[in-house]
């Protein structure tokens, strides 16, 4: 059963295309992750400043192994010895589901 993990960044109005442009350099660490479905980066469109991360998973050891191999080595960035950037959220929550439905566009 897959799993699906929607982590929700407070991302101050300043450091929206900051939080955009990270994500950007870094989508390939996740998207040649065994057990990876799918991703979506949601931006606010109005009355928050909530984004939110969306990923879908085969199982949770899948999560799992991302979470502690390619997501930690993204999230240290920079060359050795080089101070970290600041984050761009202000707080950040993690959500688990599991798919319990699903339903795609019918055919024609």
């Amino acid at each position: 059963m897959s799993v699906v993990k929607i982590n929700v960044l407070t991302v101050p109005a300043e450091q929206r295309e900051v939080l955009e442009k990270r994500f950007a350099s870094r989508v390939h660490a996740v998207e040649n992750s065994d057990g990876f479905e799918w991703f979506e980066l949601l931006r606010p469109v109005e009355g928050t400043d909530t984004y939110l991360v969306y990923t879908r998973w085969r199982d949770e050891a899948s999560f799992q192994a991302w979470l502690e191999g390619p997501m930690k080595a993204a999230h240290q960035g920079g060359a050795e010895g080089a101070e970290r950037p600041k984050p761009a959220a202000s707080g950040s929550t993690l959500w688990s589901f599991e798919v319990v439905q699903q339903a795609g566009p019918k055919e024609a």
